[in-house]
């Protein structure tokens, strides 16, 4: 068999087995049915491959076994569910992921029948898992070359330390700060146009449910239909600002998002990086020692990190581990080489 058939086959039962992990963590029916039908999409393909490989004289058995990756993928997916790994999923190349999202507006879909109007569909983890790994990636970079700086110049442990963990507050805090402002900002933005769209329904109810039941039909669906379930969606005016912010104004007042958790978890992810390269050094490790078991617990770091955003990536992920390490050995190395240069001359 060639190899361009084998992974094209070892493809398609990797997506049908992950389709069913992802069916069977599903607490939507209607979602569940959708991934079971990919599932069984994804297996006639791959019998399609398989007869491909038949035609060709090919007798090789093939034998099937999720990869390691899928495999800690589908228990992700059981353990915070498949709307929270959307991200994860689509860089494992699942389809049908846009029911977590909606056809044209993150957080919504368009109504079909009158029972589904002003239905709210909350958003998942994805996008702070992402933001969590990339902040304890960032915070374990930057400290660790603080550390390392430091260590090259030739300050005392206790020095390093200090700077360790002054380094480690300046940095989450401004995270924290920076996270802050952005959100709020954000949020104060959606606030006022949300506020103007309540206005405009409580002042142009008729032009406003028009609107809508023009944009339903421009997306398919009949205006007789689309007229219906607008005007019965402006008889219920918290319902219909909730679908109008989401179809007029792209926004979702479900998914605002709070600007202190934003910052704590920003906080947070970066000082769980940063901490790294200062165990050593509160173990009470000196000299040497100290900087070379920073140096490691950091790379072993860097290595586990670079696995996880190969998730998201869809990367490989053993490649993607060896680049954070050798990406974060030479800022270390540079920076401890630069300590060392300024330590000699300050000397």
């Amino acid at each position: 068999m060639s190899q361009g058939i084998a992974d094209s086959w070892l493809h398609e039962k990797e997506s049908a087995w992950l389709y069913h992990q992802v069916a069977a963590a599903e607490p939507d029916p209607h979602h569940r049915r959708l991934f079971e039908q990919l599932a069984e999409a994804a297996e006639e393909q791959a019998q399609r491959w398989q007869e491909s490989a038949q035609r060709d004289g090919t007798t090789t058995t093939l034998m099937f076994s999720p990869s390691t990756r899928a495999r800690v993928v589908a228990r992700l997916v059981h353990w915070l569910g498949p709307r929270a790994l959307r991200s994860v999923l689509a860089a494992m190349k699942l389809r049908g992921l846009s029911v977590y999202s909606g056809p044209a507006v993150a957080g919504h879909e368009m109504p079909t029948t009158l029972a589904e109007v002003g239905a709210r569909h909350r958003g998942g983890l994805g996008g702070n898992l992402r933001a969590t790994v990339f902040g304890i990636n960032d915070g374990l970079l930057a400290n660790a070359s603080l550390v390392m700086g430091m260590a090259g110049a030739g300050g005392p442990p206790s020095l390093v330390w200090v700077t360790g963990v002054a380094g480690l507050l300046a940095g989450a805090l401004s995270m924290a700060s920076g996270e802050y402002v952005s959100v709020r900002s954000q949020r104060e933005m959606y606030e006022y146009q949300i506020a103007l769209e309540r206005t405009e329904i409580a002042e142009y109810p008729e032009e406003e449910a028009e609107e809508l039941a023009l944009i339903y039909a421009a997306r398919g669906m009949p205006l007789t239909q689309a007229r219906e379930v607008s005007q019965t969606l402006l008889a219920r005016p918290e319902h219909a600002l909730d679908v109008l912010a989401r179809e007029e104004l792209g926004l979702s007042p479900d998914l605002l998002g709070s600007p202190w958790g934003a910052a704590g978890a920003s906080f947070l992810a970066f000082a769980v990086g940063a901490a790294v390269p200062l165990i050593p050094f509160l173990a009470g490790a000196t000299g040497v020692t100290a900087v070379v078991a920073a140096a490691a617990l950091t790379a072993a770091t860097l290595f586990v990190v670079g696995l996880a955003i190969s998730l998201f990536t869809g990367r490989h992920a053993l490649r993607g581990a060896l680049r954070m390490v050798l990406i974060g050995g030479a800022a270390g190395l540079l920076t401890y080489l630069l300590g060392r240069s300024l330590g000699a001359v300050l000397h």
